[in-house]
């Protein structure tokens, strides 16, 4: 009876939500009716919004059902509150099968490209729409500081500014459709092996400059639920740090929306939890039940006013979003429509980083190419990166193999491959070939979600498989032992080069790869990343020369693994140091193979006519203080194509420590042969600024400061123009 219960109450509040024709309220009429709402609640009723329920569903249908089920949290239909319903999903509805599998994020921030990213928004919660969801957990944003994490492929990249801007194009998409977006995972959150409960240790301005930029930046455009992250910071559980939750998500910032804590162990302690604004634990009520919380308000801890103030945010942005009028129907068949696996596709091609491209060995002739060796581990493999909560189940997928076979289809052009294991067979393929295209890289073994027993990974036995994983349910996922390619794939260049020079090593994974190995052996490479179902048609399109590629480095390729921050994911406690990426290699004069913001293309660019004008003032961080921006771009090349033109604040002049420059602006441009277009940037002052410890307040230096165009963090042709700050 109670199931029974529990899913006539849970399709009466989807058709509620669905059927609703209420004009938008304002904010002041959310707050109102809010506070009565609030009013006419038992605390029964207020617990129940405090936590998610249907847990037991959910598994269920992940296991046995076509379609998962969402996660539920609070409703009420007395009071006609409708039940928050969770989708997750950085690359598609999660376990859901039949969903579109789009490029990983990682990848998406390879394309640089905001109005792309907030055209998969859309899909996306079109997606949730049709499934009956109203809130998604697909912004995943955390700061990239090692390339050896194993959720790097959720995120954007290194750069706070990068990440903010990605993110919050995709947060207009996914709420354009009346879906809530959650930007995950609030704060620090960058290894896996230790974040349950692993202490992320920084310094207050490393954690304002470098960890916090890309969260303001979301919420001050309207993103409104935060998830909290596992470990803790500077040794306080992320999901009670009240630092966090309270000071400067809501004083500081002026969050109105509401925080959800992180699946089953992102929340410890119940009073904690309300002293610091935790409002949703999710999935379930394992730390605010209601037998709880009447404890301790008879013990006098906490004031039922408390649980007003917790439960307010989440019912005025509950009744925001369901006064919104649809102006269109969510059917099912949206769920991986062709307009969707088409964009997956799109994304795909403008993802995609061309690092080396040798006399122009790209594109392939495809006129003149009769034999084409297609070898590597991943070749043939398909995958659309790793089996934690981000695991898309498409229909089908693309993989590099299946897209050249599709796109020689119906032609004498041969295709050739062969495993990876047997060397004289490699060579004997690859001996006579007018093409050898090698795709190698990492999977869901190497790198992912760490699914393991909520506690720090064990060093000494770290395969140690709980039962989810024992199950086949979730892959193990955790940090990458190393940055380079297995061996047996190195093996595979060198038997491959050894007897054929025209070789693209097509490179997949989560993010930066190095290859020094094997750099000089062969002519191209190009990085896909995990590029969606669609990957391998977008990867032979590009590789003959239908497709332009655009992608540039969301992060910095070191040559050496030595030249990155310390990096031990066991450890219980972590020191994040101010600098990392670009902004470390710069600071101590370090080479990396590929700059940050890097990426080559079939044609080419020049810039020129750099202008500017400012009105900053020192001491002064307001919107009204600015550094505009104009500088022209030109395709000078033979072919069509995009360039990523991005601007740096270059801090050489200052008296304090800091970066040498940082990226404070970037936009993708697509030019025809000869075409020129202007661009215009606008710099706030507040992106000049610097957090000051002393007075717990952000200040601009006086002193001179450059503005640096170019097309990569190490672009020798970068242009530049000086201003002071009085």
């Amino acid at each position: 009876m109670f199931r029974l219960a529990t899913l006539t109450f849970y399709f009466s509040v989807l058709f509620a939500i669905h059927t609703s024709t209420a004009q938008t309220m304002t904010a002041t009429e959310a707050d109102n009716k809010a506070h009565e709402l609030i009013s006419q609640m038992s605390l029964k009723e207020k617990v129940f919004e405090m936590h998610g329920h249907g847990i037991i569903r959910f598994g269920f249908s992940h296991v046995f059902g076509k379609h998962l089920k969402p996660i539920l949290a609070g409703g009420n239909k007395r009071l006609g509150i409708i039940t928050t319903s969770f989708y997750d999903g950085p690359r598609g509805l999660f376990s859901n099968k039949g969903a579109t599998a789009f490029p990983t994020t990682m990848a998406r921030g390879a394309s640089w490209d905001v109005e792309l990213e907030e055209r998969v928004g859309e899909a996306m919660s079109e997606e949730i729409r049709a499934l009956g969801g109203n809130y998604s957990g697909a912004v995943c944003m955390n700061l990239l500081r090692h390339p050896a994490w194993g959720r790097a492929q959720e995120t954007y990249g290194e750069d706070p500014h990068h990440v903010g801007e990605m993110a919050s194009a995709l947060v207009a998409g996914i709420q354009k459709n009346n879906v809530q977006a959650c930007a995950k995972h609030f704060a620090g959150n960058s290894m896996e092996n230790n974040r349950f409960g692993g202490s992320m240790n920084m310094s207050e301005r490393t954690l304002q400059e470098v960890y916090l930029p890309h969260f303001k930046k979301v919420i001050e455009r309207g993103c409104v639920s935060v998830m909290s992250a596992y470990n803790k910071l500077n040794g306080e559980y992320c999901g009670h740090n009240k630092m966090l939750l309270n000071d400067i998500l809501r004083k500081d910032w002026g969050f109105k929306g509401y925080v959800t804590s992180d699946w089953s162990y992102g929340l410890f302690d119940a009073q904690k939890g309300i002293e610091a604004g935790m409002n949703v634990e999710m999935p379930m009520g394992k730390v605010y039940k209601l037998g709880t919380i009447k404890k301790l308000l008879s013990d006098g801890k906490i004031k039922e006013q408390q649980i007003d103030d917790l439960i307010f945010p989440i019912i005025r942005t509950k009744l925001l979003f369901a006064s919104r009028k649809d102006e269109r129907a969510y059917p099912k068949e949206l769920v991986g429509c062709k307009e969707h696996t088409a964009l997956a596709r799109e994304v795909a091609e403008k993802s995609a980083v061309l690092l080396k491209n040798e006399n122009q060995f790209l594109p392939l002739n495809k006129n003149k190419v009769k034999r084409i060796a297609v070898i590597g581990s991943l070749a043939d493999m398909k995958q659309t990166g790793d089996h934690g909560s981000s695991s898309v189940i498409p229909f089908y997928i693309i993989t590099a193999l299946d897209g050249i076979k599709n796109y020689f289809s119906g032609t004498a052009v041969e295709i050739l491959t062969v495993p990876n294991g047997n060397i004289d067979s490699v060579k004997a393929v690859c001996k006579n070939a007018d093409a050898v295209i090698i795709v190698a890289g990492t999977t869901y073994k190497d790198e992912g979600e760490f699914i393991g027993e909520f506690k720090i990974r064990d060093r000494n036995n770290p395969d140690k498989k709980s039962f989810v994983v024992k199950a086949g349910i979730l892959g193990l996922g955790g940090d990458r032992k190393y940055l380079h390619l297995h061996q047996a794939d190195i093996d595979v260049i060198h038997a491959a080069s050894s007897v054929n020079k025209n070789i693209v090593v097509s490179l997949v994974a989560g993010s930066a790869v190095t290859v020094e190995e094997w750099h000089e052996e062969v002519p191209a490479i190009i990085e896909t990343f995990y590029n969606g179902m669609e990957g391998g048609n977008a990867l032979v399109r590009i590789l003959f020369g239908d497709v332009n590629p655009s992608g540039k480095l969301p992060f910095t390729v070191p040559k050496l693994e030595s030249d990155l921050p310390p990096f031990d994911s066991f450890a219980d406690s972590v020191h994040y140091g101010y600098y990392h990426g670009y902004t470390l290699f710069d600071k101590e004069k370090k080479t990396p193979r590929y700059p940050f913001g890097f990426g080559l293309s079939y044609t080419g660019f020049q810039l020129s006519d750099l202008q500017l004008t400012t009105t900053v003032k020192a001491t002064e961080v307001s919107e009204n203080t600015v550094v505009t921006v104009s500088v022209k771009v030109k395709n000078t090349g033979a072919k069509a194509g995009a360039e990523v033109v991005q601007l740096y604040i270059g801090f050489t002049g200052s008296k304090i420590d800091h970066p040498e420059k940082l990226l404070r602006g970037f936009q993708k441009v697509y030019l025809q042969p000869n075409e020129e277009r202007t661009l215009n940037f606008t710099v706030p002052g507040s992106d000049l600024g610097y957090y000051n410890e002393e007075t717990k307040s952000w200040m601009i230096e006086k002193g001179k400061y450059e503005v640096l165009v170019g097309n990569s963090s190490r672009d020798e042709k970068m242009m530049s123009a000086g201003f002071e700050i009085n």
